[in-house]
């Protein structure tokens, strides 16, 4: 009975205090860089037959809001999978996840639809790319990154060592 109360205690204890944090954030960048890109690449597949009936943006035309998804969509997804200027090409897709949402529930649903738990409607899926976007931009890139790599290379250039300049990474 000992024996199998350590093996709990045990597996317990370390599955609370170790942690792999910047493994983690590897996955969750290459996960939406991935999920996001396929978006992308279905566009500019699709280019011709979604240019005129994609939603406009922020005033601009339809086929110009399709090329700046599309650019967001690739270019934002892969700076954020290899970890190069990482929280900040998160803000353009947050933006245009944010568009997405509008357009999803302000002009696609009908008045009398109303979303509940039971719904398996599509509208939820931009508020789930944009929680995660609000988390790699707060917990950043990782060391498991361009990003790290670069910082590490400009402490090195003003002779600075890592533990003084970056507290935790």
């Amino acid at each position: 009975m000992t024996t199998l109360h350590n093996i709990i205690a045990d597996f317990f204890i370390k599955g609370t205090g170790f942690s792999y944090t910047n493994l983690a954030r590897l996955f969750m960048r290459l996960f939406v860089g991935i999920m996001l890109m396929q978006f992308g690449i279905r566009h500019l597949v699709n280019f011709s037959t979604l240019a005129g009936e994609f939603p406009t943006v922020m005033g601009l035309s339809n086929q110009t809001s399709l090329i700046l998804m599309i650019i967001i969509e690739l270019v934002c997804s892969t700076f954020i999978m290899a970890g190069f200027l990482t929280r900040l090409a998160t803000l353009p897709a947050i933006t245009a996840m944010c568009c997405a949402e509008y357009y999803i529930l302000h002009d696609m649903v009908p008045d009398s639809i109303v979303y509940s738990l039971d719904t398996t409607d599509p509208g939820y899926l931009p508020i789930m790319f944009i929680g995660i976007y609000i988390f790699i931009l707060l917990a950043g890139p990782g060391k498991i990154s361009l990003d790290y790599f670069i910082s590490l290379f400009l402490i090195r250039e003003r002779g600075r060592s890592e533990e003084e300049e970056l507290e935790e990474v």
